[in-house]
Order: C-alpha cells, then structure tokens, then sequence
C-alpha cells in the first residue's frame, strides 16, 4: 500500500491582526509582536524590526497574556473600611477617588508640601513621576533605585559618566574575553543572551565572577566563585598585577583620563587633595613636548603621566603617580587577598594575564577617521577585545560604590572604554557629571521645587539639608550619611516616617512599590510600621495612596487604591529623558499604547496623576489661563516639553513629523511610533561610533539630538574630586560639617581613589555564613507571582546550600534548616548546590508569597513552601550603642546593603503539622478574592 502523507496545517493562522507594542515584562523592554484574534489578545512573539531583541523573547514576554489576564488584577478604585491591613475595602467611583485623593493632598500643597512623601517602585517614567513631584512641591521624590542599583550608576557616572546595566553594553561584534561580575538573569536578558550566543560562537571566552553558578554564569568557560562582598579586592588585586607588569595603556590614560592631571599637596591646608585648575577652571596638565603647564584640551598637548610641579612652593604630583603608588603596594598583591577572597593568588594572577593577553596582544584597529575633541585627527580606531559587565551581585553591599569604581578603574587602566572591542556607551551617555542637576530641597507651600529632587552632589554644598543642617528629605538622601545618594532611599522611607526621624509625614504615596512584602528589609517590622497607632489611636503615617495593577501584599496596608492597566491596556514613554532602550550603535525610544482596552474601571497610573495635577492645578501642569495643559499620559507625551524642542520622545517631531530629536511637538507622533513598530531609532554616524566622550562627530551628533545643548567633552576621573571635597569637611575645612560621629567614616571610605574595606558587620560575628538572594530568568522581581505560565516554572524555592555546609551540618536534600540572622529567623527546607561559594547560602528572589495575595490559593506552593530572606534583613544596622540608627547602607550613595546578610544554620525536624516554611504572617483578604481553580485562555476556535 502506498504511504499517505496526512496533510497538516503546520502553521495555523493565530491571529487577524497584529499590533506592535514594547514588553513590559522585565527591564529590557523588548518589542513584540501581540496577535489579537475576535479583540483579545492570543499570542504573543518577539519584533523581529525591534533593535533590542531583533525577535528573540524570553519566557517571560511570551507569558505576557498571563499577566494580561491575571486573576489577580485589580478592578475599580477602593478606599479602606476595616482597619489597616486587614484587606477590607468598597469599590467607588473614580470621581470620588480623584477627590479624595485631591483633598489630602491639596491642603499639604498649600502648607507643608514636604509632608506627602511621593515614591514610585519598577516603572519606567521617572522623568514623568519626578516632574509631577516637583509641581507638587515635595523635596521627598525617588524610585527604587536606592535599593536596586544606586552604587552602580552612581559609581560609573562619577567615574566615567555612564555605568552598566541599562548605560552600556560590550561591543558583542568584537569582543573576545568578556567578563561578569555579579550579572543574575532577569534584567537585560535577552540582549545579554543574544551577545553570549555571538562571542561564542567566534570562539572568545566567557568568565563569570559570582558566588553562585547559574545562568550566565553557567555558560560561562570559566566560573569564579567569590566570597560575597570582596569583589572590590580581587579586582585591585589584578589592578596591582596589571601595573606591576606594565600592562596598561599609557596612551589612552593620558589623553581620556585625569590620570595625567595634577593633585595639589598641602597638608593640613583647605586644598590639599583638590585638583589643580587655571583661573577658568579648566585642569591643568603638563605638556611633555614643551614642559609647558596648559589646559588639559589645549590643542596638540601631549600630557605627561609622571611630571610633577610645583606651584608656590606646593608640590603637586599626577593622579597616576598617585594611582600607581597606591596599588603597587602589597597589601593589594594576590597573595595577600586571596584568602578573603576565597580565589588562590595563583588563579587571581593567570585571570589578569589573560586579560592583558587579549587587550594588548590581540590589539586589533578599524579603519575609520574620526577627530578628537582637542582637534586632533585618527587615521583608525583602536581596539582592544576585552569587555566588562556588572550588575546588583557588586553593588548591593556596603562596600559596592567603591566596589563598582573599582572596576571602572580596572577597565580604564586597559583602555577598553568606548573603543572597539571594549564597553561602550548607550545614548544617551556618555555624560559627565557636569551635565547633571545637582539635587534641590527648596520647600515653599502652594509652589513647586526650586528645582529636580535627583542629581549629582559636587560637594557638601550641594546636600540636601535644611539652614539648621538637618535633613530636608524623609528618607535622609544627600546628607552626611549618604552624600551621593543619587536614587534616593526608598528602604528607608517608611522606617524615617514611622520613626519621625527627621520628620513626621502626612501622606505616603507609592507605586508599584511592595513595600510590605519582597520590597523591604524587616518585612514583619514594616508591616507593623504601616499599621501602628499612636497614643491618640491614630495611625502613625496618617494617609497611604498606593497604585497596582495587582492584588499584592502592599495593597492591604493602603487607604486609597488608584488600580493601574496591565502593560497592554495603557500609554508609556521609553524616553530618552528617561531610561531608554538605545543601543550602543543608536539612539532609540519607544511607546506603549493600549493594544486592548481594559475590562475593569482601571486608568493608567501616569494618566491619573495627570488628573490629578489638573484637579490640583499643579504650575507645570496648568496653562496661563488656568485649563489644563495635558488631557492624559498620552497628550503629555506628545505635547510637554522639557525645553524648547526637547520633550518625552525623540522620533517623529516637527509640524510634519520629520525631524528627529529637536523639534516642535507633532500632533500625529504616536500614530507614526504605531506605524513604526512601536519604537523610533536614530543611528550613530559611523565617525561617531567609538570615543564618544572625545569624539568631535559624536558630540555634534549628540547636540543635533538634544541630548546636549553643547558639546560636552570630558576626562574619565580615575581620581573623583567630589569624594575628597567630603573628605576636607571631615577633617575640618568649609563652612558645612559633618557630625562628629559621621567624620572618620567619611575621610576613610569616600576616598577619591578607589578603596575597598570590610563591611560593618558589628553585631554578626556568631553568623559567619552570607545569605543571598538571586532572581530567575523566568521572573522579574516579584511581577510573575501571579502568572499562570511562569509559576509552573518557579513555584517555590528551597535554600540552596554548599555540598561543604550540607556535610557540616548532616543535610540532605528535602531536610530543613532553621537560618538565623542578628535580627530574625526562618525555617525552610534546603537542597544541595556544588557549584556555590563554600561558605554562602542563597535562594530565589520573591517566590514566597503571603497568603490571600495575588488571587493565589491559600494552598498555593508560593505561599506554603515559599519564603523570603527578607525576614532576615534589617534597614538598620544592630545598635552600636551610641545613639544613632545607622542604616544597612553604603555609606557613600545610600544603596541597601541586601547582601551582606549574615547568618547560621541548623538542621531541624520539620515544621509540625502543615509542610510549611517559617514565619507565617497569617493570611491576607484579597479584594479581588481568589482566581479560578483552573484558568484557561482560548482565542477563537
């Protein structure tokens, strides 16, 4: 009998239109295709057009339709009638919302702006949030930078004006040694993927720094399993390696760093450490050809990295002599770090050999003209294959500002900044410190701040502090305590508020901020904060408006709820004022718009604080004649203007739509992001692709687009002069000072050279082990909790533990442990782990769930064997016994320390009755009850 072959529709139609939007799944904001099928969404694929995944989609994008349809979504605005936290709501009108809202805040404009403490969680329109808290007048604004990456941005911008992780990437097309440190999955994990995939398949090499192997670090050729928190040494360890054997760009350093500028030496003198300037403030360097001391852009200066001079009687060395003196010393040399470490010297030596192997021996240059910013031309563009990445694993200690300085060092001395091969920066950075706002506190009732809440400290007087030297700001940013403190501390918010520490407050507004839950140290110590009564019985923080799109933790703990859209039912701008999705080849934005319109009576978060700012005529909000500038996010997107011809988005401006950067607002611009996919890219001439900071063509290029009004061009800061104006206040010099107690750890750790030192570990000496936490590919922070799909991935989590602590301790897979910190415990069932530093725990980040939240079954594996290592963690330090709260922070920026988290672990039977993990905090009511045993979602036939 002849075979038959059955005839197969391999490839069924699934849709009857496609629409064209931008994820919002995780922080790399990928384009995607959504097919609707009847008007509901039925399938979700990656924009093969979109510059940022070029098609590829991660399971978390695909799941996009679970988050869409989740039965956890919020339905209708509430206000509280049971008592804080017990989850009792009544559905009202969004008009009575408006007003309620509207009519606690309006009274705090007109008298005591400062008193409505404004703080948004992941979203992605800072620039949007922030412009509507300084109409409002509060000086307590920030997102959550100051728990997620502050130390990162920070230290890059300072060093040398951009940093990783949305900042930068390596030049994947080149690179042939890339190395992480600290890099987990869930943010930027696409284009990592896809650049991972390019460098291997041409055969370069891959070594990962991380205490934990998975993930990238799992692919990598080599894993480098560091002790937590000593990053920092291991790096200055290679610097001193690297100096001793010459193997530096003398080159690069001297024409694109501070290196070659002088550092003045008068001991005991007001300048003493301050860089040397000419009467414009231009830095001064010493031309090795004439022996001249010039600007440091005079053209055809040759500036000479070891000359010293003197200058009225004062004799002032380079910041390279500086540099070298102090990392050639042999507290830095492998031998002496490795232990603390936990990599031998030898292994620390033969990783700084390869890496100068490939910078230097594989040298490569591309043949392409370009002129520098002193006017000097190139025939070719020099390479050098060696490129970085880092993420939160580096930054979120107490020790990661300067830990990620450190880093920028070892990348600079290499040369392998902005050239081929190298990092490169995204537009658009690169930007100097200069080119940022400096923060601004000035309070006056019924008028808007005097400036941006955010910027760059440049020195002491540049903190936010009130005439009585106070803080200004709730969560004590840009103070003493944490000068630069550039994101803010958003840990700290609710923590100051409750304690009145500086100040009390009326109204805490968040978003999607889950602060009662995965979003904060001392999770049980918050929530109780939230719901604490005072004398009188009133609550502590009086009024608390919080904005979701979901039933989570935090919702219980609101008075007022202003439910948000899912990302496929609303406006958002991927703003170039913001944090856009450029690559390093382009500059490039993006929008969201509603594929769908939503089911419930929700409004877009953005939308209604536009409504809001009409309601309360807020100044950036109002025309002269009193109407309303802006009908809703949208309107604002299209119309609002930072500066003339400046505004959220940078494609399609102009009365015809055809300029691009600069331009007037276009009344038809988000239809032509529609029709273009949803994005808008504009390419970096190919003179301009490399050198940007000192690249003439880039910088005019830059100019053209907005991003500088004039051409910006600047020296990377190996030595960063802010850091040691703080220092000369501490040791007495200027008219603001630092508290006594607060001196000592000023002049030693914000030392403008990079440092690294212990942790303040007072209280943890009986913990002897780290406890980290880490997110999954498959999740983006807590916001796949309720995602039918990716919970089949990731619905518990056990604590993995070292095969050397499992032997120590008699565990076995399955068995449980009781982990203790200096401040809590918790009970949870552990599971071995090989590749894992000998002398650290972890699991996966916001799995656990509280039970009632998130429309999740009472009996869902979230909520039963889930758990956080939050319960563990305090925002304050042990007490020293002196008096003061001393904040689980970097000293420098602020950053949450989250992990230098110190603990002990025992086995234990396990828990009597139900398996579950330890503590309980009791059941939740949801005001979106429970989902449906089982969901399911069917487009079409």
């Amino acid at each position: 009998m002849t075979h038959r072959q059955p005839k197969l529709d391999l490839s069924p139609p699934v849709s009857d239109e496609i629409r064209k939007t931008t994820c919002y799944m995780c922080a790399c904001r990928c384009g995607i295709n959504v097919h609707m099928k009847d008007g509901k969404v039925a399938y979700i694929e990656g924009n093969r057009d979109h510059p940022v995944n070029r098609g590829v989609l991660c399971a978390k994008g695909s799941a996009g339709i679970m988050q869409h349809n989740s039965p956890a979504r919020l339905r209708a605005p509430m206000k509280r009638v049971g008592p804080r936290g017990s989850g009792e709501f009544e559905e009202i009108t969004w008009n009575e919302a408006l007003d309620i809202a509207a009519g606690w805040l309006g009274p705090l404009r007109d008298t005591a702006p400062e008193k409505l403490a404004f703080f948004t969680g992941r979203d992605q329109s800072q620039s949007f949030t922030s412009f509507w808290a300084q109409n409002f007048g509060t000086p307590n604004y920030a997102a959550h930078g100051g728990f997620c990456s502050v130390n990162m941005a920070a230290a890059g911008i300072y060093t040398m004006g951009g940093a990783f992780w949305e900042f930068g990437q390596p030049d994947w097309d080149h690179t042939k040694l890339f190395m992480l440190f600290g890099v987990a999955e869930d943010h930027d994990s696409n284009p990592i993927k896809m650049g991972i995939g390019k460098i291997k398949a041409r055969g370069a090499r891959v070594i990962g720094v991380n205490p934990i192997r998975t993930g990238y670090n799992a692919v990598a050729d080599d894993w480098v399993g560091i002790t937590p928190g000593t990053d920092g040494l291991f790096i200055l360890a290679m610097v001193h390696v690297l100096l001793k054997a010459g193997k530096i760009d003398l080159d690069y350093l001297a024409r694109y760093t501070n290196a070659p500028c002088f550092v003045i030496e008068n001991p005991g003198g007001p300048d003493h450490g301050l860089l040397l300037r000419d009467e414009a403030g231009k830095l001064l360097v010493k031309d090795r050809v004439s022996g001249e001391v010039v600007p440091f852009d005079t053209p055809g200066v040759r500036p000479s990295l070891t000359e010293t001079y003197v200058q009225n009687g004062q004799t002032c060395h380079t910041v390279m002599y500086k540099t070298v003196n102090r990392y050639l010393s042999e507290e830095y040399a492998p031998e002496a770090v490795a232990d603390r470490c936990g990599i031998p010297a030898r292994r620390i030596r033969a990783i700084a050999a390869e890496i100068a192997r490939v910078a230097f021996d594989e040298a490569f240059e591309i043949e392409q003209e370009w002129t520098d910013f002193r006017g000097e031309k190139h025939a070719t563009m020099r390479g050098r294959p060696v490129s970085f990445h880092a993420m939160r694993g580096i930054s979120a200690h107490a020790n990661g500002f300067q830990t990620c300085r450190a880093l920028h060092l070892l990348q600079i001395i290499l040369g392998t900044v902005e050239v081929p091969g190298g990092f490169r920066f995204k537009p658009p950075y690169p930007k100097p410190v200069e080119a940022h706002p400096t923060p601004h506190r000035g309070v006056a009732p019924g008028k808007p701040l005097n400036g941006p809440h955010l910027g760059f400290v440049r020195g002491p007087e540049d903190l936010a502090l009130t005439d009585d030297g106070s803080p200004a700001r709730i969560d004590k940013a840009f103070t003493w305590e944490n000068p630069m403190s550039a994101h803010g501390l958003m840990h700290m918010v609710i923590s100051n508020a409750h304690a009145g520490d500086p100040y009390r407050i009326d109204t805490l507004f968040m978003y999607m901020a889950n602060m009662s839950w995965n979003s904060s140290m001392n999770t049980g110590g918050v929530m109780k904060m939230l719901t604490d009564t005072d004398e009188n019985g009133d609550y502590v923080i009086p009024r608390i408006i919080y904005s979701d799109a979901y039933s989570s933790e935090m919702v219980a703990y609101a008075d007022l709820i202003l439910p948000d859209t899912t990302y496929l039912e609303r406006h958002d701008c991927i703003s170039l004022l913001d944090r856009p999705i450029c690559e390093a080849d382009a500059a490039a934005d993006a929008i969201r718009w509603p594929v769908v319109e939503p089911d419930r009576d929700v409004r877009g978060f953005q939308t209604v604080l536009v409504q809001l700012a009409n309601k309360l005529q807020l100044p950036g909000f109002t025309a002269e004649d009193g109407t309303p500038k802006y009908r809703d996010y949208a309107d604002y997107m299209v119309h609002h203007e930072r500066r003339p011809g400046i505004g959220p988005l940078a494609g399609f401006r102009g009365a015809t739509g055809t300029e691009t950067g600069r331009g007037a607002p276009n009344g038809d611009q988000l239809d032509r992001y529609i029709e273009n996919g949803g994005f808008f890219a504009a390419h970096v001439p190919d003179e301009a692709l490399y050198f940007k900071p000192w690249n003439t063509a880039y910088q005019d290029w830059a100019v053209g687009m907005g991003i500088y009004d004039s051409p910006q061009p600047y020296l990377f800061s190996l030595y960063v002069e802010p850091l040691r104006r703080f220092q000369l206040a501490a040791e007495g010099h200027g008219e603001r000072q630092p508290p006594d107690h607060l001196r000592d750890r000023i002049s030693t750790q914000l030392d403008p050279l990079p440092i690294w030192y212990e942790t303040d570990q007072h209280g943890s000496e009986s913990f002897p082990i780290t406890a980290l936490t880490q997110r999954p590919m498959a999740m983006y922070h807590s916001w796949g909790s309720q995602n039918a799909w990716l919970r089949q991935i990731h619905g518990q989590n056990p604590l993995y533990v070292p095969t050397k602590l499992m032997r120590a301790h008699g565990l076995i897979d399955g068995d449980w442990a009781r982990v203790t910190s200096p401040h809590g415990e918790i009970t949870v069932p552990v599971m071995e782990m090989a590749a894992l530093n000998d002398n650290t725990v972890w699991t996966w980040n916001a799995i656990g769930k509280r039970q009632g939240a998130w429309a999740l079954d009472p009996d869902a594996p979230e909520a039963r064997r889930g758990f956080l290592l939050n319960h563990l963690i305090h925002e304050l330090l042990p007490p020293k016994g002196d008096g003061q709260r001393w904040a689980n922070s970097d000293p420098v920026t602020g950053q949450a320390a989250w992990f230098d988290l110190k603990v002990r672990i025992e086995k234990v039977a396990p828990p009597q009755g139900l398996d579950e993990s330890r503590p309980r905090m009791g059941a939740q009511t949801s005001p979106v009850g429970k989902g449906p045993e089982n969901l399911a979602w069917k487009v079409g036939k």
